[in-house]
């Protein structure tokens, strides 16, 4: 048996390096250590996640608690895994109480290293989606395979801890057994941004350009008349939007996997705000505002999967199944037909278009340059690490944001500017009230954050810093809006923010 102190010594080690290898090679060797059942909740811990999932504990209900720490390690990672499920379990009447004893204990069991990881791992400040890839790696190392197999079940289950189980249990063989399952979410493919379109073009070759909408992604899933749509985040939200349900029951076929956009329209046809969109996925009268789907990608048809195949056979899938509710778009288009499909994509609304590669396969995360995110302004998808109270008018108010980028290489995200330019009265008074749930610490000034929340920024572009650690600062950020639909390990890399330097 493996002591939770193993873990927290390898999570130490991990943030204290900046070398992609040096923390591929420490977690390899801890999950190499590992008894079969103690890979999956010690690979949630190292990816900084409760085993299992959330538990509903936030930070002031640690904040009430005092224990005394233990003075040598003695937990086991099952032991913890079993007192985490052990909260988790926790309902009913007194069940605050009942919780908070049953992590008084936990904690009364652990060292005060332990103590503070435990506390970090229920705040959500260990979480860190960025590392994900990191943990594919190390899987991969610890199991003796390529990290390719790895990547492909992890995007195909969703759940890290299962891809890691089945690596150390089986190896290549154990992964190849995942497959698309109709009903559990594939892990997205995203798009990388590009300069401009001419450079999309030229570096992609054979191409679709298609209308980047300013909607909420989803994922929709049929097997016969049981129909399923998730979010980007692989958040299950069928029982509030039921007219795409009922649209893609309509469909042609017996079974289906779509990717796409969803977003509601105002009475011209033009797209709502965002937020409004949002909004449907929690509204509690499904039928306030419609959503209209538009697909632009088809993973599975009628008992195939086609997940492998270029794009040019998905979409000719996607045409075959849900033709009326593609997605505007041209195949090989010339420089000049682009052109105009960008231009007709902003006058109709929308944010620009994707420029992909018709030869590419599905592949999840932004594993090469196959998908390419075109728009007119400059706009970074950032990390919130902290908001500082305001002056003046906004004193009282959570108002100057700390923003950070992903760390590639699985660290923290990467602070590289502050902001306070674009935020309305109504994203102060939200900002005060939300905050503090996410909360870590604080000073006489600044609150500091679990890095959970994504916020889109415009930006004039970036420069050279020593001012931040990752060596540029952004020039004259404002915030867009927030990005509820994305978390952290969605937010742009700090290669990305690096990429806009000038000659870069």
């Amino acid at each position: 048996m493996v002591l939770l102190a193993a873990v927290v010594a390898t999570s130490g080690a991990v943030a204290a390096t900046r070398s992609r290898r040096a923390k591929t090679t420490a977690i390899a060797e801890l999950l190499g250590r590992l008894d079969p059942d103690e890979v999956a909740p010690a690979t949630a811990l190292l990816a900084g996640e409760l085993p299992g999932g959330r538990a509903g504990v936030g930070w002031s209900t640690l904040a009430a608690l005092a224990v005394d720490p233990a003075p040598e390690p003695s937990l086991t990672i099952g032991q913890v895994a079993a007192a985490i499920a052990e909260v988790r379990r926790i309902r009913g009447a007194g069940s605050g109480q009942r919780r908070a004893e049953a992590l008084a204990g936990l904690l009364g069991a652990a060292t005060a290293a332990e103590q503070e990881f435990l506390v970090r791992l229920f705040c959500g400040e260990l979480r860190q989606g960025a590392l994900e890839g990191v943990m594919v790696e190390a899987i991969a190392a610890a199991a003796g395979v390529a990290a390719e197999p790895v990547r492909r079940a992890f995007m195909l289950s969703g759940r890290l801890p299962a891809t890691a189980e089945a690596a150390l249990r089986g190896g290549a063989a154990a992964l190849a057994e995942f497959r698309l399952e109709v009903g559990r979410p594939v892990r997205p493919m995203l798009a990388s941004p590009a300069e401009d379109l001419d450079s999309a073009l030229a570096e992609l070759g054979a191409v679709s350009v298609e209308y980047k909408l300013d909607g909420a992604r989803i994922q929709v899933h049929r097997d016969v008349d049981e129909v399923h749509v998730y979010t980007r985040t692989l958040r299950e939200i069928t029982r509030h939007v039921p007219e795409l349900v009922g649209l893609v029951r309509g469909l042609d076929c017996r079974s289906v996997v779509l990717d796409g956009e969803t977003l509601a329209l105002d009475d011209s046809g033009r797209p709502r705000p965002f937020q409004e969109t949002m909004g449907r996925f929690g509204a509690q009268n499904p039928r306030e505002l419609l959503l209209h789907p538009y697909f632009f990608d088809c993973l599975h048809l009628d008992g195939r999967d086609l997940l492998d195949l270029p794009l040019r056979e998905r979409l000719d899938a996607l045409e075959r199944v849900a033709s009326r509710h593609r997605i505007p778009a041209v195949l090989s288009p010339g420089a000049e037909r682009a052109a105009e499909l960008f231009d007709e994509a902003l006058s109709a609304g929308h944010e620009g278009v994707m420029v992909k590669d018709l030869d590419s396969a599905y592949a999840a995360g932004r594993r090469g340059r196959a998908w390419r995110k075109v728009k007119p302004e400059h706009t970074l998808d950032l990390v919130v690490l902290a908001a500082e109270w305001g002056h003046g008018r906004r004193r009282g108010f959570l108002s100057n944001l700390h923003l950070g980028a992903r760390d590639p290489d699985g660290g923290p995200p990467i602070m590289v500017g502050k902001t306070f330019k674009g935020l309305t009265d109504e994203l102060l008074a939200w900002q005060t009230a939300e905050f503090p749930r996410l909360e870590t610490h604080r000073d006489d000034w600044t609150v500091y954050l679990a890095p959970e929340l994504v916020v889109e920024v415009e930006l004039g572009g970036v420069q050279a810093s020593t001012r931040y650690p990752g060596g540029v600062a952004l020039r004259f950020a404002r915030v867009r809006r927030y990005r509820p639909d994305k978390d952290a390990a969605s937010a742009d890399s700090i290669e990305a923010v690096r990429g806009m330097l000038p000659g870069g």
